[in-house]
């Protein structure tokens, strides 16, 4: 298998594995809200303040924040990004080199 082969299986082999994350984490947030509600109304806790909804609440917070990763900041950040940036800011160096040396040989010919 080629280099460039690998690094595709291995770059989709790692968002499958993201995915599969966040499908466990979305199943387990429904199971533990529909616990959460439950425990509140079933088993008489602390009735009077709707805690269970900050739980859910915040957990739902959570897992936007694991969705959002997933799903668009690991998309478009990623080892092909990386590279790209990385090539853009040494070709810019590179330019600003080449500029510097060329301006260092005009002031010495002079």
């Amino acid at each position: 298998m080629e280099k460039e082969q690998h690094e595709q299986y291995e770059y989709a082999r790692r968002r499958i594995k993201q995915k599969k994350r966040l499908y466990f984490h979305f199943v387990l947030f429904l199971l533990g809200s529909f616990f959460l509600f439950i425990a509140n109304k079933f088993f008489a806790i602390d009735v009077e303040a709707d805690w269970y909804i900050w739980g859910i609440t915040i957990w739902f917070f959570i897992f936007i924040l694991h969705f959002i990763k997933v799903y668009i900041t690991d998309r478009f950040m990623n080892k092909n990004w990386e590279r790209e940036q990385i090539d853009r800011l040494v070709s810019l160096q590179q330019k600003k080199i080449t500029q510097l040396q060329t301006k260092i040989n005009e002031e010495s010919s002079t």
